[in-house]
């Protein structure tokens, strides 16, 4: 039986670890996989080699990282991987140099054609062997170094002197539109006018579809009001239904619309680019750049987010933290609201308004991980930084049209549902006990309302508006289906100033996460931070209200 032998392969994400351990697999050999030197000390497995795979399109920040694996007192190999792909480039290595230079075994390999792999097998099992000459660091002519910060800059000059450049610029239109889209200069104001385009898309192209539906759903009330006599089903059919459910439904070109531009922008991978622009952003937080991707998906749905969060971040500290922020990112479900109040009160600037809600959300969700990564409860030490970028892919126009049916279908099921449940109830309060809705001040739900009026008077909301915020704590879309109810299809009569509008808009982004939301919380992180990110929630939305109030 062979002697078992102890691999630990390290290297960046993305580097083809997992792809050089199944070319490699052999008997009597063990591999324990990680991405840093802090993750190796905790392996439960023993190491008698360190195998560190190398993207060759990534030599820089690779090598940056082998002093830190020295710092094992283990026998190093390195494998370039993918080193096929940089002589495309037109660059290439001086590998003589570079061996004798850092005195490592150095293998150029392949994972696809298996070039290398056979001399790779061999060096580990050199290295590993009792007549070792490993001296546990590097020893470069004599001198010995520890200090990371000189190492990093020894690594830096050994790179220009063993990488060969052609003579030409070879750089290909994914390289160049990378450099473009990740660099902190560039990246961010393309990002911005990226999301600024598509919310103006959703709105100058919705619109007008959105007052051709908003005309079919007056002419259903009309029809129903003419042709059936007065009485409770009469109202039930035309200002519980019809109203509530039919405010909803002219918002679909909107969200179709947005849902169809984030689909394409993630469907070609500009989604990971953003990923990578974030990373130092999230960093200064205490967080990796993993933590964005489900902050993004929550402007799809809060609950996939989460449980995004839970798959794709490793550091429980840090994963735990994420989810606590999902719940400010402005989920599908307030869209419609936001597009019923803003092309209401809002006549100008729709997209602008539109894109501050997010962008709010957003800072506010990153100012709470940056107090929450101060407490003792998510302290945790840096993680590395993100590193992989995909190659850019011509957009799948069937899973483009897959995910926003997926999306509308789930609209459609919710407003058929849970939506005109509490359209329905909403009627019975406004009904009762006057018998008629037109008597509106002296119903069961006026009660509910101005028992809540003196917490939101400073924010300027009287008691309708208060139910439109309990409405909304089972599913955010009912806050629109009873804003119909409550005032018909003109809001106007409402006669909101903008700043009450949008405060009120502020409120809706922030307060009290959906019940599927909190259930879900509850499952990952506990009663007691699911109870947390509740009570927080609204109190950021009532302070964050009270001072759009005071400042507009």
């Amino acid at each position: 039986m062979s002697q078992p032998l102890y691999i630990t392969v390290v290297g960046l994400d993305g580097s083809g670890k997992s792809a050089v351990i199944e070319r490699l697999t052999k008997p009597g050999w063990s591999f324990a996989e990680c991405s840093s030197h802090q993750q190796m000390d905790t392996l439960a497995t023993p190491t008698d080699v360190v195998l560190q795979v190398v993207d060759a399109l990534r030599l820089r920040e690779c090598l940056q990282m082998t002093p830190s694996f020295m710092e094992h007192n283990h026998p190093l190999v390195i494998a370039i991987n993918r080193y096929d792909l940089l002589l495309q480039t037109g660059h290439s290595l001086d590998l003589a140099t570079f061996r004798e230079q850092t005195g490592v075994p150095t293998v150029l390999v392949s994972t696809v054609t298996g070039e290398g792999l056979e001399e790779l097998s061999l060096a580990i099992s050199r290295a590993a062997s009792k007549d070792s000459t490993w001296q546990g660091r590097f020893i470069v002519h004599g001198w010995e170094q520890s200090d990371e910060d000189a190492w990093h800059a020894y690594m830096e000059g050994l790179l220009m002197q063993v990488l060969i450049h052609p003579d030409r610029d070879t750089r290909t239109w994914e390289e160049r539109v990378n450099r473009l889209l990740t660099n902190k200069w560039t990246g961010f104001p393309i990002f911005f006018a990226v999301m600024a385009f598509v919310f103006w898309c959703t709105f100058a192209v919705g619109g007008p579809i959105q007052d051709w539906m908003q005309s079919g759903v007056d002419w259903l009330y009309d029809l129903i009001i003419r042709n059936m006599p007065d009485g409770w089903l009469r109202s039930l059919l035309a200002d519980g239904v019809v109203q509530g459910v039919g405010s909803l439904v002219t918002a679909l070109p909107n969200i179709i619309i947005l849902f169809f531009c984030l689909s394409f922008i993630e469907d070609i991978g500009y989604t990971a680019r953003i990923n990578f622009l974030m990373d130092h952003f999230m960093h200064v937080l205490g967080l990796h750049g993993r933590s964005f991707f489900p902050l993004l998906m929550g402007f799809d749905c809060n609950v996939p987010a989460i449980i995004a969060a839970r798959d794709t971040i490793p550091n429980p500290k840090n994963r735990a933290v994420t989810m606590l922020m999902v719940p400010f990112m402005s989920c599908s479900a307030r869209l419609p609201v936001y597009i019923l109040l803003i092309t209401t009160f809002f006549h100008r600037y729709q997209g602008l308004v539109l894109g501050s809600l997010y962008l709010l959300g957003m800072l506010l969700s990153f100012v709470l991980a940056f107090v929450l990564k101060k407490t003792k409860w998510f302290r945790t030490p840096e993680e590395d930084s993100v590193n992989e970028l995909p190659d850019f892919r011509l957009p799948s126009f069937r899973s483009i049209i897959a995910h926003v049916w997926f999306r509308v279908k789930d609209f459609l099921k919710k407003i058929t549902t849970v939506v005109l449940f509490a359209s329905i109830i909403i009627w019975a309060l406004e009904f009762f006990p006057a018998g008629n809705v037109a008597d509106i001040e002296h119903s069961w739900l006026a009660d509910i309302g101005r028992w809540l009026e003196p917490l939101m008077a400073p924010l300027g909301f009287d008691w309708r508006m208060c139910v439109c915020l309990m409405t909304g704590i089972p599913a955010k879309e009912a806050i629109a289906a009873t804003f119909a109810i409550l005032f018909g299809s003109d809001l106007t009569t409402m006669a909101l100033s903008p700043a009450t509008a949008y405060a009120f808009l502020v409120f809706i982004l922030l307060y009290f996460p959906c019940v599927a939301t909190v259930s879900t919380l509850r499952k990952e992180v506990g009663w007691r931070w699911a109870t947390f990110s509740v009570i927080n929630s609204l109190l950021v939305a009532w302070l964050a209200a009270w001072v759009v109030q005071l400042v507009f």
